[in-house]
């Protein structure tokens, strides 16, 4: 087994998940955890101005080795926190070597299998080593392959001083599965110039454009009274909750979108007659787009304040993050490299748009271009989430490269 592999291992050990709706950074205090655990493992590789901020952040830097002018700081950043989807507590893995296209047993006890026949990315690891869960549990290479990716470059930058870069930052952050993963990052203190994310899912993913993300709250105010006396009396916040969902474009949802197509999506609804709370997310590529999905969920609710009363419908709306794509345009050069690096490692770049968001998106406009490279995943946020150790050890060379290529780029 490969170093890379053995560092994710360890890592997917630790329960990290983080929950939604808590008002603390970290949202659970166990992502420290692994905090702790990687703050040691960077001080015992000899890393400079290692620490772990209150809110769980770790940094450290790797200075650089040579005098060349111009030379950017450049980070790389992953995150620590497992989704709340599905389970990161007692994670068992095995690994599948020299898989052979066929059907993956994870659990015989509970007869749980994951096959090409459902999920056709599999057929593209035939001959590699793969590594999945018991089928009980997610696996966590969103992000910890990443966390494990990065960690290996370190150590090799660290082991090899006669490998020339400029200086190095590495950043692990909380909470970027419940959105809230740059909330506390210290740009400034990080002390990269640019970045790259190492968030990304199937090796060859290189991504810099990502939805512009908005989050809707709507409160129905209903009138509640005996069914047996409710005519012209009785307004049932559940229906009128359906007739402003249906007031929405009935194509523009998940289900029914792909590539640069936007869409509205009922994340969550809970009441009764007398009140219900419903939860959107808004999401569109294009900016303008995504302001008009805005304004007519505004006027939506406007419409059933006029007809129903005022104060009948509340929406609360507010901005998540925006296309990572307009910050990104100024410093093309590191797609550029990204791209190169891929090719030189032997990856065929796969350049799409993020239908979701990334730290990177924030990050970017928070003054650090940050787009998001692959880690080799697959079926993140779910128990059929599997990863090729080939693909971690590819990426790992992808990084080395970045690094080179940066140095170089800036001896034109």
């Amino acid at each position: 087994m490969t170093s890379v592999a053995e560092r994710f291992l360890r890592y997917v050990d630790i329960d990290t998940q983080s929950m939604d709706d808590q008002e603390q950074v970290p949202s659970t205090e166990k992502q420290k955890n692994l905090g702790n655990l990687l703050k040691e493992e960077l001080e015992a590789l000899g890393v400079s101005r290692v620490r772990m901020s209150s809110h769980g952040y770790v940094y450290g830097e790797i200075p650089a080795n040579t005098d060349k002018a111009g030379v950017p700081a450049l980070g790389f950043i992953a995150h620590m926190d497992t989704s709340p989807a599905a389970s990161g507590a007692n994670v068992k893995t095995q690994i599948v070597k020299n898989y052979d296209g066929g059907s993956i047993l994870m659990n015989r006890e509970l007869n749980i299998s994951m096959g090409p026949e459902d999920y056709e990315d599999l057929a593209d690891y035939i001959g590699q080593d793969l590594i999945t869960t018991d089928g009980t549990t997610l696996l966590g290479a969103d992000d910890k392959a990443g966390v494990a990716e990065i960690m290996e470059l370190a150590s090799w930058l660290m082991a090899h001083p006669e490998f020339p870069h400029g200086k190095i930052c590495i950043g692990f952050t909380p909470d970027e599965e419940v959105g809230r993963g740059s909330d506390f990052f210290d740009v400034e203190d990080f002390g990269a110039d640019v970045a790259y994310t190492v968030d990304g899912g199937a090796i060859g993913e290189l991504e810099y454009e990502n939805f512009n993300a908005a989050s809707a709250a709507v409160t129905i105010n209903g009138v509640s009274i005996h069914t047996g006396s409710a005519r012209g009396k009785m307004k049932n916040a559940l229906l009128l909750g359906m007739e402003l969902h249906n007031l929405l474009p009935v194509f523009e949802n998940p289900a029914c979108t792909d590539g640069y197509e936007g869409f509205y999506h009922l994340d969550d609804m809970k009441g009764g007659v007398e009140h219900c709370v419903m939860k959107y997310i808004i999401r569109d590529h294009d900016m303008e787009k995504f302001q008009a999905k805005k304004r007519l969920m505004e006027q939506a609710a406007s419409y059933m304040n006029a007809k129903y009363g005022e104060g009948t419908v509340v929406l609360e709306m507010k901005d998540s993050y925006f296309n990572m794509l307009e910050k990104i345009k100024p410093h093309f050069e590191l797609i550029d490299i990204a791209r190169q690096a891929m090719e030189d490692a032997g990856i065929q770049p796969k350049v799409t748009p993020i239908r979701g968001g990334t730290d990177g998106a924030r990050l970017s406009y928070m003054g650090l271009p940050c787009p998001n490279l692959c880690t080799g995943g697959h079926n993140f946020h779910g128990r059929f989430e599997y990863i090729s150790i080939q693909s971690m050890e590819k990426i790992v060379e992808m990084l080395k490269n970045i690094v080179k290529l940066t140095l170089e780029s800036n001896r034109k």
